[in-house]
């Protein structure tokens, strides 16, 4: 692993490099990192900002939906300024005002069967912050298919959840399909 960390990264990841459980090694991995967010909205947007923030390497962000004046209150990594915009675009833009190290990939078409896969390849970890489980399921099944880990979460009003699957680190590992075989009623889960 390559621990030739500039001056002005050292300074910026020190509170983690000091950190036993994570140290130089731990920043490393972050750095060579590649994450893809699936939705740049409400849990999207801050979820970049964070990733950023921590000096992770590559951050992808797909989402094909323009910023709303309605989407400023919960959708942190937009600005009046984006109104009309992409919100990938938006959201690339504040991960590089807070990590201008970081590479920003912007995807601004929305994920389908068509390109689910080769998108979802190309990263090492998926976080999918969608908001309907016909994309939840999209994404899900494209990361069985393609082994990669996915984090999913989801919010509805006052409920949220967050989860991890990885089936592919243990056969016959809990997949998203596993906890929501069919879409359950709308509005009954987040």
């Amino acid at each position: 692993m390559d621990l030739d960390f500039t001056n002005d990264e050292i300074s910026r990841y020190s509170r983690h490099i000091l950190l036993r459980e994570v140290g130089g090694t731990g920043q490393a991995r972050l750095k060579a990192a590649r994450v893809l967010i699936v939705g740049a909205g409400g849990l999207g947007s801050p979820l970049a900002l964070y990733l950023a923030a921590a000096g992770v390497g590559t951050i992808g962000i797909i989402d094909d939906d323009r910023v709303e004046l309605s989407n400023l209150q919960r959708q942190v990594a937009h600005t009046m300024a984006n109104l009309g915009g992409y919100k990938a675009s938006s959201a690339a833009e504040a991960v590089k005002a807070i990590n201008p190290g970081v590479n920003a990939i912007v995807h601004t078409e929305r994920l389908s069967s068509e390109n689910a896969l080769a998108m979802v390849r190309e990263y090492d970890l998926v976080c999918d912050g969608t908001d309907n489980f016909a994309a939840r399921f999209l994404v899900a099944d494209a990361c069985v298919l393609v082994r990669r880990t996915l984090v999913s979460a989801a919010v509805l009003r006052f409920d949220g959840q967050l989860s991890v699957f990885k089936p592919h680190a243990h056969p016959g590992g809990p997949c998203y399909r596993c906890l929501y075989p069919e879409p359950p009623p709308a509005g009954l889960v987040p």
